[in-house]
């Protein structure tokens, strides 16, 4: 299995419990995208809480970036809560010259991940989008 998924705290710090943390692999590409995605969508159940960790990702193509948003739109279907963490590099590059990084609540740390998760409630990416309620 290409991603691997860590719950109740197992990915050391002490995370909460009912958060479920899904590692992502080195690289997510054509080849690896789709099991990349299903790994995240498995985690996606209705009202579930889940921190994509991206830390190992060194290479990330456009598949790897469609799996990202296929996991955002999901997430939004089944009213679960996703934060991003720990994007760096050619990873982080991706995400921001894709304008995937507005979209995505990416934050530096799981524990920040936790935290906001935790809060009350995480960003809506279309008011990331579209600040303000503006269209257009």
């Amino acid at each position: 299995m290409i991603g691997e998924r860590r719950m109740n705290g197992a990915s050391g710090g002490g995370l909460a419990g009912d958060i479920v943390t899904v590692v992502l692999p080195d690289r997510i590409d054509s080849v690896t995208a789709q099991e990349v995605e299903r790994s995240m969508l498995d985690a996606l159940v209705p009202g579930a809480r889940v921190v994509i960790d991206g830390s190992a990702v060194a290479y990330m193509s456009a598949a790897g970036v469609r799996a990202l948003a296929t996991a955002l739109r999901q997430a939004e279907e089944r009213q679960a809560r996703v934060v991003f963490c720990r994007f760096t590099g050619a990873a982080e590059d991706c995400l921001v010259v894709a304008g995937f990084s507005q979209l995505l609540d990416v934050v530096g740390s799981p524990e920040e991940a936790v935290a906001k998760l935790r809060s009350k409630s995480v960003g809506n990416p279309a008011e990331r989008l579209h600040p303000h309620g503006a269209t257009g």
